[in-house]
């Protein structure tokens, strides 16, 4: 008889059946709204050819260790080895990097997105195993919103508005006369939820704004960023250019006596000197309409259409994450904060400001935060740690000094990488010079589900369990629900769970105690649990105990009494919801920025054009936009038949120019490599745009990537050197026919 046990993964929670211990089919829980094309998914991902079903080392690392050539690591075979040879070597591997270059030589590697579950969560793992040894090479902010965090903090005090803070769908649907949504809608992005999802909201909420009287403005190159079913504005700005409309439009509000002069006297500091940026008494250029208009490539009516708009009524603005990764990325939040600012708005249902609406699908879904459960940290006393996103400048330049955050940070000279959870040569910036790079250290150890690019670039592999092989609790903050993760199905081949893995090491190092607080799976999860019934009591709620979590399956967790409305309490009572700013109060202008003495970060809101070469349009590029994909996470399902032919999108009239028809296969080239994909031609794209999605396999050897990561194409540079974050969204690319020998390029 199959048996149905509820589950959860990153696109939602689903119901498993499971026959004879084996997991054949997957479908969404019913109600939940999951994507089930993805949901189905999961069982073809378990059982892939690609899955890695023992331990294997490189032949040059086994045969001369550390000794070896990294040039090999990608090449060279993969030996399969006995767990007790590999864990043998691992550890003494660490060992000898720890005593003869110290705790940051050892670099501790992961992203986020490797299980829904809270306790086997890789970058957690890690990072736990590595405090119990005393110290490593740690990372610090994300990919997603690394500049967002960092301005955030400077100018809220915190960065809770782009990592779980946001004025709720129930705050909106009715009160909100104009949705301004800059970076756009996209229902693809609905799908994904980090820490999974009981409902998949969002769709069903815009459209219920929209029925409410909500008019909705989508500001965005592309078309389908604005989600069926609605009606609403299209502006489509050359990318990039975002922060002078914004700007635009808080000196249109001047103009027009619109100002909250009582709002931005009581709630914000430097406004003043912010306003006075806006007329030009700094730099000769009042930033009019027209002068917005000149920037982005748009018709002035359309802006003054939106100016119209937003002068009266009730007004919420948000901007997608995406907007964030480009060359000065940090001024497009701070330009949607002053412009919130000057209407005066913030604080009140349905108005002020909010991020990711249009990035992931539970932003926005009231909920009670604190109850998931996640697994505690130990120190980094020996260690340090860098910018996330400057991981290769690390490899490149150890011992050079960077500027961050207003301080300084002296990259790390790294002898040993130790990577568990996530694929580098998926999400970070400018593939084939981290190839090149890639061979400097002693040492790479992966922990993987598959052999994808990064697993063939180590020189140990140890075969992970994916989250349907162990037992979990899993969930977010963002949605209404907790889940007890089950175990589906036994491990596949000889594949074994991080923690199993880290506590294997952490024996043979002397720091299991440190490490496991003799506990196992089963223990923690009770342990972590105690944690979320804790946090419940203190909010006046019943939670089930550990056995009530396990025989229920899912937790459907009290909604708040009233829904949650961003800097409502600040709103409020500025006094006692003070905000954690050197003024206490929404910083306009920072007199901290200004004494960081950045050069390319001014102490307000201000536009300031890409520069390094990739800000122009140079005669026959295109400005190269790379998006989340519409059937994958990142580079998670590319394994499976959900995988397409990677496609380039373009303007219509743009393909006709370049004698291209839709179909044909293209070579998309940058300054730091090419990659191959199909053209697929549409009108509703800006011409001069091109579009990517990211997600698949990187397959790069001679400058050339036949699986079409757009990775390949991007540039490594910082979007301000206070926050040293991703600025993937800046890049210039041209397109052209692919050439008879354009399918070769090595292997995943």
């Amino acid at each position: 008889m199959a048996q149905k046990p509820v589950s959860l993964c990153h696109w939602g929670a689903f119901e498993a059946e499971l026959v004879g211990g084996r997991f054949v089919a997957a479908t969404p829980w019913p109600g939940s709204g999951a994507p089930p094309e993805m949901i189905g998914a999961l069982p073809e991902l378990v059982y892939s050819d690609t899955r890695i079903l023992r331990p294997h080392i490189r032949r040059g690392w086994l045969d001369r260790g550390h000794r070896a050539d990294g040039a090999g690591r990608g090449a060279e075979e993969m030996v399969p080895v006995e767990w007790e040879t590999a864990l043998d070597l691992v550890a003494a591997e660490i060992a000898r990097v720890r005593e003869a270059h110290g705790h940051t030589a050892l670099f501790a590697g992961s992203y986020g997105w490797s299980s829904a579950g809270r306790f086997h969560h890789a970058r957690s793992q890690i990072r736990r195993f590595y405090g119990a040894l005393g110290g490593f090479t740690d990372q610090t902010g994300n990919y997603s919103w690394g500049a967002a965090e960092v301005i955030l903090e400077e100018v809220l005090g915190s960065s809770d508005a782009v990592r779980g803070g946001a004025t709720a769908w129930e705050s909106i649907i009715g009160a909100t006369d104009t949705f301004v949504a800059f970076g756009g809608l996209n229902p693809k992005n609905w799908k994904v939820t980090s820490g999974g999802a009981g409902h998949h909201h969002m769709a069903d909420h815009v459209r219920a704004a929209a029925r409410k009287g909500t008019r909705f403005v989508v500001i965005s190159p592309f078309a389908d960023d604005i989600p069926e079913g609605i009606e609403a504005d299209w502006i489509a700005p050359r990318p990039g250019t975002d922060t002078a409309i914004m700007l635009a439009l808080a000196r249109e509000m001047v103009r027009r006596g619109r100002v909250d002069h009582a709002f931005l006297n009581a709630y914000t500091a430097g406004a003043d000197s912010f306003l006075s940026s806006l007329d030009g008494s700094g730099d000769g250029v009042e930033k009019t309409l027209d002068w917005a208009a000149g920037i982005a490539d748009v018709p002035v009516a359309d802006l003054k259409r939106l100016a119209d708009r937003i002068e009266t009524g009730r007004v919420m603005l948000t901007a997608a994450w995406a907007l964030q990764r480009a060359r000065h990325g940090e001024m497009t939040y701070w330009a949607l904060i002053a412009l919130a600012a000057v209407l005066g708005q913030i604080g009140l249902p349905g108005g002020g400001f909010g991020f990711g609406y249009g990035s992931l699908n539970a932003v926005g879904h009231g909920a009670t935060k604190g109850l998931v459960p996640s697994l505690p940290r130990l120190g980094n006393e020996s260690g340090t740690v860098i910018p996330v996103a400057r991981f290769a400048d690390m490899l490149e330049s150890p011992g050079r000094e960077i500027p961050f955050r207003g301080g300084q940070v002296t990259l790390p000279e790294v002898r040993l990488i130790h990577w568990a959870g996530g694929n580098p040569f998926h999400h970070a910036q400018d593939l084939f010079r981290l190839q090149r790079l890639w061979a400097q250290p002693e040492t790479i150890i992966v922990h993987e589900q598959v052999w994808n690019a990064t697993a063939r670039r180590a020189d140990i592999v140890l075969p992970a369990t994916t989250a349907f092989e162990r037992n979990d609790i899993g969930g977010t903050s963002r949605d209404r629900h907790v889940f007890y993760m089950p175990r589906l199905i036994a491990p596949r081949g000889e594949a074994r769970a991080d923690y199993e893995i880290f506590s294997a090491l952490a024996e043979r190092l002397g720091a299991a105690p440190a490490f496991t607080e003799g506990l196992d799976e089963a223990g923690w999860l009770k342990k972590l649990w105690a944690t979320s019934i804790k946090k419940a009591h203190s909010l006046g709620i019943d939670a089930p105990d550990f056995e009530a979590l396990q025989a229920q399956n899912v937790w459907h967790v009290p909604t708040p009494e009233r829904p949650e409305v961003l800097l409502g309490a600040y709103r409020h009572d500025p006094t006692a919801a003070r905000l954690p700013t050197p003024s206490g109060r929404i910083e306009l202008t920072s007199k901290r920025i200004e004494g960081y003495a950045l050069d390319d970060m001014p102490p307000h809101p201000a536009w300031m054009a890409a520069d390094h070469g990739e800000g122009g349009e140079a005669e026959g590029t295109f400005a190269l936009l790379s998006r989340q994909p519409r059937h994958f996470l990142h580079s998670q399902l590319a394994q499976t038949s959900l995988a397409r032919e990677p496609e380039i999108l373009l303007h219509t009239k743009d393909a006709a120019a370049l004698a291209l028809a839709d179909g044909a296969q293209v070579r998309v080239s940058s300054d730091r490599g090419a990659c191959l994909a199909r053209l697929r031609c549409t009108s509703g794209c800006r011409r001069g745009v091109a579009a990517m999605e990211t997600g698949p396999w990187f397959r790069g050897a001679d400058g050339v990537d036949p699986g079409g990561n757009p990775n390949a194409l991007t540039a490594d540079f910082p979007t301000s050197s206070l926050s040293q974050a991703t600025a993937a969204q800046t890049c210039q690319v041209r397109i052209s026919p692919a050439g008879p020998d354009s399918g070769t390029g090595g292997s995943a």
